[in-house]
C-alpha cells in the first residue's frame, strides 16, 4: 500500500454527508475547516474517508454530541498504538482522531457504551 493511501473500502456518499452533518453541528465548515482540531490527515481533509474511517469519527461525534460537552478535538496526548476496536481490523501503528477523542471520556461512560451494545465489560 502507497503512503498515505486508504486501507480499506471507501464510505459510501450516506457516511460522508452524515460526518459532515455531525461537523457542522460541532462549529466546522467543511472536512478542512475540521482537518487540524478532527486530527484529519490530508487525504480526510479533501473528504476521503474509508468506510471504518467514517464510523468511527460518526461514533466518536455522535458520543461527544449525546454528552452534550460540545468537545470534539482530540487531546494534545501523543499518537500511541492502540488495539483495533474489532477483530477484523488490522493493527494500526498510529492512533486516529476518534480514538484519541474516545481517550478523553471516562472509562465508565465507554464501558455503559459498549454493554448498550452487546458486550460484556469488566474492570481489568
Amino acid at each position: 500500500m502507497a503512503f498515505g493511501q486508504p486501507s480499506g473500502p471507501p464510505a459510501s456518499a450516506k457516511q460522508l454527508k452524515q460526518l459532515l452533518t455531525l461537523l457542522e453541528a460541532a462549529g466546522y465548515s467543511d472536512f478542512r475547516d475540521a482537518r487540524g482540531p478532527m486530527g484529519f490527515n490530508q487525504r480526510q481533509g479533501g473528504g476521503k474517508f474509508t468506510k471504518d474511517e467514517a464510523d468511527g469519527f460518526i461514533t466518536a461525534l455522535e458520543f461527544a454530541a449525546e454528552q452534550g460537552d460540545g468537545a470534539t478535538a482530540p487531546t494534545d496526548e501523543p499518537a500511541a498504538p492502540a488495539a483495533p476496536p474489532v477483530a477484523r481490523r488490522p493493527a494500526s501503528t498510529t492512533t486516529s482522531a476518534a480514538q484519541q477523542t474516545l481517550r478523553r471520556f471516562p472509562s465508565e461512560l465507554l464501558a455503559a457504551e459498549l454493554q448498550r451494545r452487546g458486550w460484556v465489560v469488566m474492570e481489568p
